[in-house]
């Protein structure tokens, strides 16, 4: 995995989908991840949108969420970046 900010396009993905492939990012997520920005979408994305927003809301490994201005993107902060 590369450091930093982890970017993973979720389009056409099912909430399944999604959750196994975020479920693995969160898994092998290394020290130097900070992020992960989850591309869903913001017209057909929103039922990822809020699939992301109720179950990483309390996850441990997750510090905040992040929606971007237009919605279409979340981004997962595992740490702050200092």
């Amino acid at each position: 995995m590369s450091p930093g900010i982890i970017t993973v396009d979720l389009h056409g993905k099912t909430t399944y989908q999604a959750r196994i492939t975020v479920d693995a990012l969160l898994r092998r997520a290394g020290s130097s991840t900070y992020r992960l920005r989850l591309i869903h979408g913001c017209h057909a994305g929103t039922a990822l949108r809020d699939f992301l927003e109720r179950t990483y809301a309390r996850h441990p490994r997750v510090k905040r969420r992040i929606l971007s201005p237009d919605g279409g993107t979340t981004e997962l902060v595992l740490r702050e970046y200092v």
